[in-house]
């Protein structure tokens, strides 16, 4: 017996498509394989003739019910399924009514040979959609199987377009959140929610398949379940990415971050910084090096450092924003400096014993104690004063030093070229004699004071 079943729609959605109502269709086949765990049985999308096509699936089965749910409990608990049986399958049915596609529709439960626009029952003056069902004396009849008459198979294309099962793409990482997929070149990035299309961007360097739905998405997500708005899932992107750990994702990204400046940037380095800092605290210890454009003019410093590293330009303020942070191992990001305190913690002197000195370097370097005696002793915390061939390096120029203090091993160490005449090696010793009696660095308060009080003596005993 046939029976008329109200499927309470009076105002059809007119800007549908005939392949976003595919889409549909498609979206339910593919969650029932989702919900069933047909592993083996995967749905089937087959032309039956012309313009005729079949979309099946072989899950437990649509029934009536399907038709009364706004939304179904066990779909929405279920974090990878794409949508819900309610009001999707019922806008389907009501653009193909609009659109004049003739559709059959059978499961074990039921087989619906078309749909009517009807009186609604108790209101003549209001029509609604409504499908004539029968039941199937099949009862062994497995899943849902969708005739569909009228469809054109560029229809079906675009429709299948929307899913992430039906095309080709390279997935390059999934987490916890979604999954990181390549885009193709000249192409728009593509928004993904459990597979199914919901956006494009077309300043993104990657497309994005969201699994695991927040609230802002679930709110988000309209009847046609497209053009979704970015706001809603920027912050499940971000997490994607901050929890990335594929290294050609990284590296990819990071050289985005030279073209912050220039402005050409994609839009997931140039909007989020903490993507940017995750991408460099990440990379810091797979052997990249973090310098600025500044930086880089120092062409020694660079090929130097080409030697063993990667070199990523960034801008200037994201530098000083790093420039106190650690990566994911606790050591220290790599940047300019940290480049060079490396090198000269693995620096070999070659110090030169005084009797290889010639003879006007060694009548300068005898002088040593004469020279510290004009500002009073030699400090109890200076037990060496050495000369070396070679001398480490300035963190701030990557120039040689002319003298190091180190504190360490209670010893000053001199470039042999300072020996060159008595003013410049008395200058640098002295220099370092102010390091050793402050036991500060360059440029600080106590330094400072130390070289002035350092004057103050040799100027007295001039005058």
């Amino acid at each position: 017996m046939i029976k008329k079943f109200d499927l309470n729609i009076e105002k059809i959605l007119e800007n549908w498509t005939i392949s976003l109502a595919i889409r549909e269709i498609i979206a339910n086949a593919l969650d029932e394989h989702v919900l069933t765990e047909k592993k083996k049985k995967e749905i089937d999308i087959f032309q039956v003739s012309k313009n005729k096509w079949c979309v099946r699936d072989y899950g437990r089965g649509l029934n009536i019910e399907h038709f009364t749910q706004k939304e179904n409990d066990e779909k929405l608990s279920h974090q990878n399924l794409i949508g819900q049986f309610g009001i999707g399958l019922k806008d389907a049915l009501a653009t193909f009514w609009r659109k004049n596609i003739d559709i059959k529709i059978k499961s074990k439960y039921l087989i619906i040979d078309r749909l009517e626009m009807s009186k609604k029952e108790g209101f003549d003056n209001i029509h609604t959609l409504h499908v004539l069902v029968k039941e199937n004396d099949d009862k062994n009849f497995e899943g849902t199987e969708f005739i569909l008459d009228g469809v054109k198979e560029q229809e079906i294309i675009d429709a299948k377009n929307l899913f992430l099962n039906f095309l080709n793409l390279r997935i390059l990482e999934s987490n916890k959140y979604g999954e990181i997929i390549k885009k193709e070149e000249e192409e728009s990035s593509s928004i993904f929610l459990n597979g199914i299309k919901v956006a494009e961007e077309p300043d993104f360097l990657f497309s994005y398949n969201i699994t695991s739905l927040d609230k802002k998405i679930k709110k988000a997500i309209n009847r046609e379940r497209t053009n979704v708005g970015r706001v809603a899932y920027s912050d499940r992107i971000k997490s994607i990415l901050t929890n990335s750990s594929n290294e050609e994702i990284l590296e990819l990204l990071g050289n985005e971050l030279q073209n912050i400046e220039r402005g050409t940037a994609c839009y997931e380095i140039s909007n989020w910084i903490d993507v940017q800092e995750h991408i460099i605290k990440y990379l810091s210890p797979k052997g990249f090096r973090f310098i600025t454009a500044r930086e880089a003019m120092r062409q020694d410093v660079v090929n130097e450092i080409q030697i063993s590293r990667k070199i990523i330009i960034i801008p200037e303020k994201l530098k000083y924003k790093i420039a106190d942070e650690i990566d994911i191992e606790g050591n220290r990001i790599g940047t300019f400096e940290t480049f060079i305190e490396e090198s000269n913690e693995n620096f070999q002197f070659k110090f030169i014993d005084p009797s290889k000195l010639n003879k006007e370097e060694l009548l300068i370097f005898n002088r040593t104690n004469e020279i510290i005696s004009l500002i009073g002793d030699r400090p109890n915390n200076v037990k060496e004063i050495k000369i070396s061939e070679t001398m480490q390096k300035d963190v701030r120029n990557f120039m040689p030093l002319y003298g190091i203090w180190q504190s360490e091993n209670n010893r000053i160490i001199i470039k042999k070229s300072e020996l060159r005449n008595l003013k410049s090696y008395a200058g640098t010793l002295l220099h370092e004699i102010s390091h050793a009696k402050s036991d500060a660095r360059d440029e600080t308060r106590e330094f400072e004071n130390q070289l002035t009080d350092i004057i103050g003596i040799l100027v007295n005993k001039l005058l």
